[in-house]
């Protein structure tokens, strides 16, 4: 039977007249107006709705699928989902694009002005989000079973405004007029608990009965993940903390303490409130690890309830599920599932600790020991006190195996150890990540590499098949059909078809099209139509783009020092044949990270100073993009003609900036750090700009003691820049960031100054022959195949997961 007859719903508008019955149906009906005092928020929202119902009609058709054939289902557990707006990608993946815009044009109304409306849901903030969403958008193509797991944060990170050249933070309201995209689903609430004691359980060793001393709800949400070519929509389900109905106090209240009468349900709300609060304090560290807490709790209890809708046996449990840990913040989900298993489900220890290691894989996003998590001792046994008495049982029987092992070597099992000891007991989010999964991937080939020998190379000692590598990837839908259409439809036209939007591979048939002086032209004017369209700078100029959160290791204070090396340059010559350089910043730095927050007011005030020179101004431009976010990215990719990919060799673990950029046709200048190394192995060394020290001289020369003062000494160009910024040359800022290069340069920035610029000089060159840099750019689009998203789901579906796709069956 059909599956709406079924329901009793009736079939989707697929013509224009439909489409627009449809639209009014949801304007009437759901907004509750009419056409004649319908505002463009009532257009918006009913366009939304009716292009929803599209994917909702699939979504059911996937959930009977899904359910029919009982699969081995992928469950992604993460902090963030930086998605994007969904209006124009949901309209793509719809096929209803074309129609709607017709539908709203007959009602004077343009796509592109209600597209304006559409809000970036605020729950992501860098490349671990970005990853995120590329992931799910991924799993759906491929038709894999998949349930995307995640907190709704009511603001997200912040709104990046610049006040005195300065980063301000203000609140990301992203949700205050609603979110379309978004289906409440209030009667799945999960009860979450913190704090409170245990009690032992009569007859068990294992066993205890927590007893939670506050109580928060979660209430969830979800927001449909649609496959591209496919009828697969799978969802992202989306948690938000809600107070207990004990939590509002009516006796307060009626006795006029209206802030005392609901305290416990702001306390509870706070959990969901903002992205990454700030951790600087001990409550914004508590808090951080309550988010974490919540997501797992609710999360698991719901994959939990799924498994249960189709299977019996606990032993079935990593047959049918595997969850994915992106990162260590959801990794509390290993203890959280061993008491759900022994302490409510009764499983006895081994058993439940089986169960639980072969259903979790952990993916590592760092090399940086201050990003693998640790907790305080204290605070986890006041917050979660059964967890803490979880994970001491779990570190002492797999400290006994290390031991047995690894006899005599008390040093390796005080590295291995769950627990840290000095300066503080500590719990170590990482090396739990570690233990209590069947697989541990890093997410380029370097990082993977350095991950297996020196991060976590105890327990690659100890376990070498655990480990393994699947680099990042994004997606082609996202960054090149919706971002660079312009592209898009001349790489349609040269390869004859859109195919390669779901097998990126065949970009490589572009390289035979870097000969033809037509092609050439035409993929010319697409870049400066672009830069056109962004306005950043002069489109004619070298467009030199920087875009990327703001931390020390990434160097934007390297770029910085070629740009007033530049500066002086200009200055000293002022006839010189320059070329003009338009160089575009953007990121944001987390609100507690001065030295980070220090670099950007330095670029702004640089930039200022640039900007009122008469002599300098015509050939460089410095500019800050406020408010970084997919959307931006969206209009800046397409215009780079430069990506800087600058990051010190041996910090970054893979990078999917420097994919993206690649894939619109940038040419990456960078050093040997990250995915960078598979982007210059595929697109040739000749059509990539590479400096620097690699990894393993960068280790050597802070092992054999670096002194940056001697390169500052040495080096002309790099003294003079340093005293500009210390003479005040640039508003007077900018002290604290010499301070730092001079004296420690954590991050050996002053070490790759020379091969830096002296690279950025052989990049004005190959810019000089506009029909080399093309050809170099088609190149650059032409090898990027292998970083699509749809290459690293299949990659985790076959080495990781060992999940199969379940094909939807398209709609009659």
């Amino acid at each position: 039977m059909d599956l709406r007859q079924g329901i009793g719903l009736r079939k989707l508008g697929r013509t224009v007249d439909e489409f627009q019955q449809d639209l009014l149906s949801n304007l009437y009906f759901r907004r509750g107006t009419t056409v004649e005092s319908a505002s463009m928020r009532d257009a918006y929202e009913t366009l939304s709705l009716t292009v929803r119902d599209h994917l909702a009609e699939r979504r059911a058709r996937t959930a009977a699928a899904h359910y029919a054939s009982n699969p081995r289902w992928v469950y992604y557990l993460s902090a963030e989902y930086l998605l994007g707006a969904q209006l124009e990608q949901n309209l793509l993946y719809s096929g209803t694009g074309e129609i709607a815009a017709q539908a709203v044009k007959s009602f004077g109304l343009t796509l592109e002005e209600i597209e304006e409306l559409d809000v970036e849901p605020g729950l992501g903030n860098g490349g671990l989000g970005r990853l995120a969403a590329c992931l799910v958008d991924a799993m759906a193509t491929r038709d894999i079973p998949a349930v995307g797991y995640g907190i709704r944060y009511d603001f997200g990170i912040f709104k990046q405004s610049l006040a005195a050249g300065g980063q301000a933070e203000g609140p990301d309201d992203w949700a205050f007029q609603g979110n379309p995209w978004e289906f409440p689903a209030p009667d799945d609430r999960q009860t979450v608990g913190f704090y409170g004691h245990t009690e032992p359980v009569p007859g068990s060793s294992t066993r205890k009965v927590w007893v939670p001393g506050e109580i928060v709800l979660g209430e969830p949400s979800h927001m449909l993940v649609p496959g591209y070519g496919t009828d697969t929509v799978n969802i992202v389900r989306l948690w938000r903390a809600r107070g207990s109905e004990a939590s509002f106090d009516l006796s307060r209240f009626s006795a006029g303490q209206y802030a005392e009468a609901v305290q416990e349900a702001v306390r509870a709300e706070n959990i969901s409130k903002v992205l990454y609060p700030d951790d600087s304090t001990e409550l914004g560290r508590e808090l951080r690890l309550k988010q974490q807490y919540f997501l797992v709790s609710c999360s698991l209890r719901d994959i939990i309830r799924r498994f249960r809708l189709r299977n019996e046996s606990w032993d079935d449990f990593p047959e049918k599920t595997v969850i994915q840990l992106n990162d260590t913040h959801p990794t509390i989900a290993i203890p959280e599932l061993m008491r759900l298993l022994v302490d409510e489900y009764e499983l006895d220890w081994d058993r439940a600790w089986s169960i639980t290691r072969r259903t979790f894989a952990y993916t590592c996003h760092t090399l940086l020991p201050e990003a693998l998590e640790t907790w305080p001792v204290h605070v986890f046994e006041r917050l979660l006190p059964r967890h803490l008495e979880i994970i001491y049982l779990i570190n002492m029987l797999f400290l006994r195996e290390v031991e047995e092992r690894f006899p005599g070597d008390p040093g390796r099992v005080s590295r291995m150890s769950i627990i840290g000891e000095h300066p503080e007991r500590r719990v170590r989010m990482a090396n739990l990540a570690v233990v209590g999964t069947e697989a541990v991937n890093g997410v380029a080939e370097l990082h993977s590499k350095l991950l297996r020998e020196t991060v976590l190379n105890d327990f690659a000692d100890l376990w070498p098949a655990k480990f393994q590598n699947v680099t990042n990837g994004i997606s082609p839908r996202r960054f090149v059909k919706l971002a660079n259409p312009r592209l898009s439809d001349l790489i349609t036209e040269g390869l004859g078809d859109d195919g390669w939007l779901m097998d990126l591979e065949r970009l490589a048939e572009l390289g035979s099209l870097a000969g033809d002086a037509s092609f050439l032209e035409r993929w010319r004017a697409i870049k400066r139509a672009n830069k056109v369209d962004l306005a950043a700078g002069d489109p004619d100029s070298l467009t030199d783009v920087m875009i990327k959160r703001f931390h020390e290791y990434k160097r934007q204070q390297l770029k910085l020092l070629h740009i007033i090396t530049l500066y002086h340059r200009i200055r000293a010559n002022p006839a010189g044949d320059w070329v003009p350089r338009t160089v575009l910043f953007a990121g944001k730095a987390a609100p507690a990270y001065h030295a980070a927050k220090n670099i950007i007011r330095l670029i702004n005030a640089v930039g200022a100073t640039i900007a009122a020179d008469p002599v300098v101004s015509p050939y460089l431009k410095v500019v800050f993009a406020e408010n970084y976010n997919v959307s931006l990215a969206e209009r800046i990719v397409p215009a780079a003609d430069l990506s800087e990919q600058i990051s010190l060799a041996g910090k970054e673990a893979s990078g999917t900036g420097n994919m993206k950029l690649a894939l619109n046709g940038a040419l990456t200048i960078g050093t040997l750090d990250g995915a960078n190394i598979e982007i210059r192995a595929r697109v040739g060394a000749e059509n990539f700009f590479l400096f620097g020290l690699d990894a393993f001289e960068a280790a050597e020369l802070q092992i054999a003691g670096y002194r940056p003062w001697e390169h500052y000494e040495r080096d002309p160009e790099l003294r003079e820049a340093l005293d500009a910024i210390n003479a005040g040359l640039f508003g007077g800022v900018g002290h604290d960031v010499v301070d730092s290069l001079l004296g420690r340069d954590e991050y050996l920035t002053l070490a790759d100054y020379r091969a830096y610029v002296d690279c950025q000089d052989e990049v004005e060159r190959a810019w000089r022959d506009q029909d080399r840099w093309t050809r170099m750019s088609v190149m650059n689009t032409a090898n990027s195949g292998f970083f699509s998203a749809d290459r690293t789901v299949a990659d985790y579906a076959a080495r990781i997961w060992r999940v199969a796709p379940v094909p939807v069956a398209k709609d009659r």
